[in-house]
Formats: C-alpha cells, sequence, structure tokens
C-alpha cells in the first residue's frame, strides 16, 4: 500500500464526511475521495447524486473521477488512490480501470452490486489493460451502520 495505515484511515475518514453529506441531501450514503499518491493531496471528492439528479451514473466515483480528471487535466488519473465508503459497482469499477487509478480503498462490501470481490472482481480481471491495487474493509463498520440506518430509516417512514 501507498501510505500508512494511519493516513489510510485518514483519508476513509474524509469519504466518511463525503458519505454524510449525501445524506444530508437524501440520498444513499455513499462518499468518495481521489487523493495524489505524489503530495498526499485530495484532489477530488464526490458523493452519490443519483435521486437529486435522477442520473443513474451520479455514483460517488464517477463524481470524483470527474471532478480529478477536471483538477489534473487529463482523463489519466495515474498516481492517485481512490478511497471510497462502499465497494465499487461494474459501472465504477470499469471507470477506475479507465482512468488508470492505481490503488482503490474501500469500506463495506456490497453483496448486491459490488464488482471488487462481492459479485466479480474486475479490478483483477488481468484481460483488462489496468489493475489497480485494492484494501478493502477500511472502517468496513462505520461505512455499513451509515447504509443500514439509512436505509432503516427509509423504511420506517414508510
Amino acid at each position: 500500500m501507498i501510505f500508512t495505515e494511519d493516513k489510510i484511515n485518514e483519508y476513509m475518514e474524509l469519504a466518511l464526511d463525503e458519505a454524510k453529506k449525501a445524506e444530508t441531501r437524501r440520498e444513499v450514503p455513499i462518499g468518495c475521495i481521489i487523493v495524489d499518491n505524489i503530495t498526499g493531496e485530495v484532489i477530488a471528492e464526490g458523493s452519490n447524486e443519483r435521486e437529486e439528479t435522477q442520473n443513474a451514473i451520479k455514483h460517488a466515483e464517477i463524481i470524483a473521477i470527474e471532478a480529478a480528471c477536471a483538477k489534473v487535466g487529463s482523463w489519466r488519473l495515474e498516481h492517485t488512490s481512490l478511497f471510497v465508503t462502499l465497494e465499487p459497482c461494474p459501472m465504477c469499477a470499469g471507470a477506475i480501470i479507465n482512468s488508470r487509478i492505481e490503488e482503490v480503498i474501500f469500506g463495506a462490501s456490497d453483496p448486491k452490486a459490488g464488482s471488487v470481490g462481492s459479485i466479480n472482481n474486475l479490478l483483477a480481471e488481468t484481460r483488462y489493460n489496468h489493475q489497480p491495487t485494492v484494501l478493502s474493509n477500511v472502517k468496513a463498520d462505520e461505512s455499513a451502520a451509515l447504509l443500514r440506518n439509512f436505509f432503516r430509516e427509509i423504511r420506517r417512514k414508510k
């Protein structure tokens, strides 16, 4: 891994902060940040926007990747790490591969849509031209609790 355990936890806290921002907007609480591996600077963040935009691709990872590309002026996000509170879905895993992100760190696993180990593992598929390193289950309990509480509250209101 590129960062120390303390730094990884610090960055994941920032991703959790993004997830909490989504929750305040009544979005599924998933947050993401992208870090420059050379400087350690957070270059982008994102949280889910599907409900407010009614756009299926407005996942936290996609928003963060778009912002990072704009910041660095390139579609290539080499020498970056993506921290996200939930295991990426197939769409987001594809965007991670296509943008050449070096490392992916995620919190909770997603048994319904996870494509970094739960249903399949697109990021380890050697037939693609890029395979980032992956670290899973970082602050998984906190990430899962945010999601559980969010959906519990929705069910309670119904």
